[in-house]
């Protein structure tokens, strides 16, 4: 099972500045939404609505991560 990493669980000191830099940064939105729509395909691979190869269920778990790793760094720069 793929555990799923809610990103306002993820940064919870930086839930509004999450939510700002979705509104005002459009790099940083663009990254937002990659991730939600990785997030929601490998919620449907767990529920086995889809069955895809490992290799590319691991593939969307590092660009996941990836985009995870570079919106924080984007975060804590803003916050800074």
């Amino acid at each position: 099972m793929s555990e799923h990493i809610d990103l306002e669980h993820a940064f919870p000191g930086l839930v509004k500045l999450l939510h700002q830099l979705r509104e005002d940064d459009g790099h940083f939105a663009k990254l937002y939404v990659q991730y939600m729509v990785i997030e929601s395909e490998l919620a449907r691979i767990e529920k086995e609505v889809e069955t895809p190869a490992d290799d590319y269920v691991e593939g969307l778990k590092k660009k996941r991560l990836a985009l995870k790793d570079e919106m924080s760094e984007m975060l804590h720069q803003a916050a800074a």
